[in-house]
């Protein structure tokens, strides 16, 4: 689905007859978690795609529908989170991020599970196979661990004179060790050698980039993780400030100031998640509904902080970019 097209239908939500499409019966009760905490704009704005998917879909949070809202923001907050909303026993819960989905597979093998903003759900152990994912997961993928290559050719490609790049993760997260690896492995062959920099909170974000800056032709690839998502606008200014060409996973780094981005479009799988709800709510089982990729990967660039940077956009890239910032 089209950016535009998107803004259109979720624009066009307070002109539905909801009351009258609403789901006869009793009422239902689902449960939401984020990894992101409630203060990041582009967090609620996934969850209000969310809710206004449900709602076409003729779910009313108060009419048909109680939800369990629970923000993240830090590993503990997710684990004591998870537990929390598992005790209310939902019918199915929302998670979006690999650490809510890592958290809720701890405490419930059998409450219906739809995950976004995950990477690579079978190499992450969630799911059996994207057709059939067997057990209680199933959802929306951001990409596969190849993705972590192309990262880093964009990243190359961007600044041709790149020799490190410094990997922004959270060791925590297996599918962030396994994209890192991807990394690792295609390095090499592009004259790059990379460095994993774990962040756990602004502390690590603000010790390390300058620390790897210190030597030249650096640049960063950010995965998206609860640390990185909440100091959004530090990686930006730092990543400025030393002079290091950047990749990121999601638009909003890119429209916030950052250099590009490339990865799936966290608010349509959201509102296609809501879909996965509805069909659960109704009696389907989350294994037999397949696990999906997104449709597109969407390369954003950033032309003012390539300007910023000394950086020249090859033609190449940017015929094939799918938005440009200026």
């Amino acid at each position: 689905m089209r950016r535009r097209d998107l803004v259109a239908l979720l624009g066009g939500v307070a002109a539905w007859p909801v009351v009258a499409r609403a789901q006869a019966g009793r009422m239902r009760r689902i449960g939401v978690l984020q990894s992101a905490n409630e203060s990041d704009p582009n967090a609620r704005g996934n969850v209000a795609a969310f809710m206004e998917g449900l709602q076409k879909l003729g779910w009313v949070e108060g009419t048909n529908l109680i939800v369990d809202f629970r923000w993240g923001g830090e590993a503990e907050h997710i684990r004591r989170y998870s537990a929390e909303l598992v005790d209310r026993r939902p019918e199915v819960i929302w998670a979006a991020g690999a650490l809510p989905v890592l958290s809720l597979k701890r405490v419930t093998r059998t409450i219906p599970i739809v995950f976004t903003l995950v990477f690579d759900p079978v190499g992450s152990g969630f799911i059996e196979s994207l057709a059939r994912p067997g057990g209680n997961i199933t959802g929306f993928s951001m990409g596969e661990f190849s993705m972590g290559g192309k990262m880093l050719e964009v990243l190359k490609e961007i600044a041709p004179q790149l020799s490190r790049v410094g990997v922004l993760l959270n060791l925590d997260q297996p599918p962030h060790v396994a994209l890192y690896h991807t990394i690792e492995l295609l390095a090499p062959s592009l004259g790059v050698r990379s460095t994993a920099i774990d962040v756990q909170n602004p502390a690590d974000i603000e010790r390390a980039i300058p620390a790897f800056a210190g030597n030249p032709n650096g640049g960063l690839i950010v995965f998206a993780s609860p640390a990185t998502s909440a100091n959004r606008e530090l990686i930006i200014a730092l990543a400025a400030r030393h002079h290091l060409p950047a990749v990121y996973v999601y638009r909003h780094f890119v429209t916030s100031g950052g250099l590009a981005s490339y990865g799936g479009d966290p608010v349509e799988l959201s509102l296609e998640a809501a879909g996965y709800v509805d069909r659960i709510l109704k009696g389907e089982k989350p294994g037999d509904l397949p696990a999906q990729l997104p449709a597109k990967f969407k390369l954003v660039i950033n032309l003012n902080t390539a300007k910023a940077l000394d950086l020249s956009i090859p033609h190449t890239l940017m015929a094939t970019a799918d938005e440009v910032v200026e």
